[in-house]
């Protein structure tokens, strides 16, 4: 039997998001890119919900293509408004385009994104044995001094 998470239990997908793809080490800028793509759709917003939109931003998005993503026009913009097969909020849109911009000079800088994000880890994962999801804190010391890093970029 699996060991999982309450959470993950309401739906197929959730469990299979749980089982093949929560907390598994990424190392391919283009799904690290996805992923900073549905995580920032997420906010304020289920998980559920997010993934129940992934195929429409594998749509819109290029398949997470960030260097095509990165030159989308606010004409793009208005088109990607009328998309309901993703969330239709204007900031969200406009940050992932931003995001690709941003992605692609630290890749420029670090060689990609992968080692620009690892090496806040000593490209070591960190792994936690939390007994409660109350126990897992909203941050880190290590989460903040990466945000801090990217809000800085």
């Amino acid at each position: 039997m699996v060991n999982r998470c309450k959470w993950s239990e309401s739906s197929e997908l959730m469990i299979k998001y749980h089982d093949e793809e929560w907390g598994v080490p990424l190392h391919d800028d283009r799904k690290i890119f996805e992923s900073l793509v549905l995580e920032s759709a997420q906010a304020g917003l289920s998980w559920s919900t997010i993934l129940n939109r992934r195929e429409g931003y594998r749509k819109a998005f290029f398949d997470f293509d960030f260097e095509k993503v990165a030159l989308l026009s606010e004409k793009d913009v208005e088109r990607l408004m009328q998309d309901s097969g993703i969330i239709r909020n204007r900031l969200k849109i406009k940050s992932t385009i931003t995001n690709a911009q941003y992605f692609i000079d630290i890749q420029k800088e670090f060689g990609s994104f992968d080692k620009y994000v690892w090496s806040f880890v000593s490209d070591t994962p960190i792994v936690n044995k939390f007994e409660k999801l109350s126990n897992l804190p909203a941050t880190t010391e290590i989460s903040d001094k990466l945000s801090k890093d990217l809000k800085k970029r």
